[in-house]
This record gives structure tokens, C-alpha cells and sequence, in this order.
């Protein structure tokens, strides 16, 4: 069994319940939701959803052709990676006694990654960009012994100056 990850924007209606549709349907056909981030759009009544699935056995195609058929949803556009800009945004709360806040301070440096709060015995790194930097990230600091992590969906736009809503609105 082979699993591919794929990255979907989503535009879909602002309106109660939209969402929760969306998900089911993921859910009942089997796929994994590995990342999931939403929000309003420049219209205020369109929301973009940007969701990353495992697709194990069931095609891509027939799942979008599905999700294209909610009475909700507008749009649904595939972001390949080589075509689209991907940033995930992720906090780390990571034990630091007064030795060690100098090495974390360096390797934040390193990941363009900020420490945000400073307590007794830990410090908490914010940083952003594609989930292999993060992850990257999340290994060089483990030996400090991470305490908590907190990350957010991955969110994506496509390169150039099309919009995903270009034609999609205009109807």
C-alpha cells in the first residue's frame, strides 16, 4: 500500500456546517487529514480551506470529483509542490537551563526561528516556513528535550499572478 500526500486548496461558502461537510467526506472515503488550515478569503463570504491528505487506494480524481459535487464548495485546485509556496508556522516549548538558552539562541539563528518567551527552565522557539525545515528543526532541538509543541496547518498559494479565484468568482 502506497501512500502520497497531496495538497489541496479549497475555495468553499462561509456558512455553518460547510466545513464539517468537507471533512466527512474525507473521513468516509478513507483519507487522512494531515494538515488542515482555514480562513476567509479576500470575500468575506468565501472561505479557503488548504488541506493536506494521505491518499492510500482511492484515487485522488474520484475524491475531488465528490468534494466538487458539495453544495458548498466553489473550487478545488491541487497545489503541486514545484508550483506553490507552502508555509507551516510551529511553537516549541524546550527545557533551557541558563547554559543551554545560548545554544538554542544559535540554533534558532540558524532556522531563522525567534525565541518568544523566556521562563526559568524552558524557552519557547517560534518558527515558519516548509514542514521539512520545521522538521529539521524539531530533531536539532530535541536533545534540549522538548516540552510541548504546538503547529498549525500548512497553508499554500500557487507561484505567478493567477488567482485560484480568477474564474471561479466570475461565474
Amino acid at each position: 500500500m502506497t501512500v502520497s500526500r497531496h495538497t489541496l486548496s479549497v475555495l468553499i461558502e462561509n456558512k455553518p456546517g460547510a466545513l464539517t461537510r468537507f471533512t466527512g467526506l474525507l473521513a468516509r472515503r478513507g483519507f487522512n487529514i494531515d494538515s488542515l488550515a482555514v480562513g476567509t478569503t479576500e470575500i468575506e463570504e468565501i472561505s479557503r480551506i488548504t488541506v493536506v491528505v494521505d491518499v492510500r487506494d482511492t484515487p485522488l480524481e474520484q475524491v475531488t470529483k465528490q468534494l466538487n459535487k458539495l453544495i458548498n464548495v466553489i473550487k478545488i485546485v491541487e497545489l503541486a509542490p514545484e508550483q506553490s509556496v507552502r508555509r507551516a508556522h510551529v511553537i516549541f516549548k524546550v527545557k533551557a537551563d541558563p547554559q543551554a538558552r545560548a545554544h538554542i539562541a544559535s540554533t534558532c539563528e540558524l532556522f531563522r526561528a525567534h525565541i518568544i518567551d523566556v521562563s526559568a527552565d524552558a524557552v519557547c522557539v517560534e518558527a515558519t516556513g516548509e514542514q521539512s525545515k520545521l522538521d529539521a528543526l524539531r530533531r536539532v532541538l530535541e536533545p534540549f528535550g522538548i516540552r510541548e509543541i504546538v503547529q498549525s496547518g500548512t497553508v499554500a498559494i500557487g507561484r505567478g499572478g493567477k488567482s485560484i479565484s480568477d474564474k471561479a468568482l466570475r461565474n
